[in-house]
C-alpha cells in the first residue's frame, strides 16, 4: 500500500521519543500538564537556590495554565522569588514595532501580570526589574542580561504548529536557513507567519483578524543557551508536531527539531498528544 504521509506520524506513544536524547513524559490531560510545569518551574527555581544563586527563566505565555498553580504553591510556602528572574519568550507587536498596551486582550505581559504577578504575595513576587520581556527597540538588552546573570538557568515553552518556539518561525519555503545558522539567531522582531496567526486565532474565537502580524522574539541563540530545556505540549493538533520534532529531520523547517541537539532536553505531554494521529477524513 502506498505510503501518502511521512513514516514519522506513524509512531506509537511507546517509541515515541526513542533514538534521542529528549527526555519524554506522558502525563493524562492539560490540567497534569500545568501541574507538571508549576512543579518543575518551582524545582529548577530551588535548585538554583542550592546552589547559591537566584534563578534565571525563559518562560512562556502558552502554556498557561501553570501560573495560578506556581503562584498558589509559592504563597503557601512564603516562598520568596523577588531575586528570580523571568524572561518572557515573546509579545506581540503594534504595526510600529511596539509593544501592544497592556491592556490589549492578546497583551502576553498583560496575561503574567493578572495570573501571576498580580496573585503572589507582594512580599514574594519578583522584583520589577526582575520582569523581563524583549524590548522591541533594544533587542541586544537580552543576551546583554542574560550574560550579566550568569546564563539561563532553563527555558520553558511550547511549540507551534509549524514547529515554532517561542516565536522563531521557519523560513518561508522560498527561503534556505541551514539548521547551525538558524540556532544562532538572536532576539529580534519580526513577522508572524500565516500559521501562527490562524492557530493562534483558535484561542480567541477563530477571529484572525485581531492577530498581531508582528512580534519580538527571544532568539534560538538565547534559548539554546538554557542549561535546561523543558517543553510541553497538551493541544490534540500537536500530536503530528512532536511527531515532527522529535523524529523528522533536524532542519530550520522545524525550529524545535533543533531541541534534539540540546544535551539536557525534555517535553512533557498529553496521553492523547503521545497517540499516533488519526489522519483521515471522518
Amino acid at each position: 500500500m502506498t505510503n501518502h504521509f511521512p513514516d514519522y506520524l506513524e509512531i506509537s506513544r511507546h517509541e515515541l521519543a526513542t533514538g534521542t536524547s529528549v527526555k519524554l513524559s506522558v502525563v493524562k490531560d492539560m490540567p497534569n500538564i500545568a501541574q507538571h510545569m508549576a512543579k518543575s518551574m518551582l524545582q529548577v527555581i530551588d535548585s538554583a537556590k542550592e546552589k547559591g544563586k537566584p534563578a534565571t527563566l525563559i518562560v512562556p505565555v502558552g502554556p498557561v495554565d501553570q501560573y495560578p498553580i506556581l503562584a498558589d504553591m509559592l504563597n503557601q510556602q512564603q516562598y520568596s522569588i523577588k531575586d528570580v528572574m523571568l524572561i518572557n519568550m515573546d509579545e506581540y507587536l503594534t504595526d510600529d514595532d511596539q509593544w501592544v498596551d497592556l491592556t490589549h486582550p492578546l497583551s502576553f505581559r498583560g496575561y503574567m501580570n493578572r495570573k501571576f504577578y498580580d496573585l503572589l504575595n507582594p512580599d514574594l513576587a519578583p522584583l520589577p526589574e526582575n520582569r523581563i520581556c524583549p524590548d522591541p527597540d533594544d533587542v541586544g538588552a537580552i543576551p546583554y542580561l542574560i550574560d550579566q546573570r550568569g546564563g539561563i538557568d532553563a527555558c520553558f515553552g511550547g511549540i507551534g504548529i509549524n514547529g515554532h518556539i517561542a516565536f522563531n518561525e521557519p523560513p518561508e519555503a522560498n527561503l534556505t536557513i541551514s539548521p547551525e545558522e538558524f540556532a544562532q539567531l538572536p532576539t529580534r522582531n519580526l513577522d508572524l507567519t500565516r500559521e501562527t496567526r490562524t492557530i493562534n486565532s483558535v484561542t480567541v474565537g477563530g477571529e484572525i483578524s485581531i492577530i498581531p502580524w508582528r512580534a519580538v522574539t527571544i532568539g534560538m541563540k538565547e534559548i539554546l543557551s538554557a542549561a535546561e530545556q523543558h517543553f510541553y505540549c497538551n493541544r490534540i493538533w500537536q500530536s503530528s508536531v512532536v511527531r515532527r520534532v522529535l523524529h523528522g529531520p533536524v532542519t530550520s523547517a522545524c525550529p524545535a527539531s533543533l531541541l534534539r541537539t540540546h544535551p539536557a532536553a525534555s517535553l512533557t505531554v498529553t496521553e492523547y498528544v503521545a497517540d499516533p494521529p488519526d489522519i483521515r477524513l471522518r
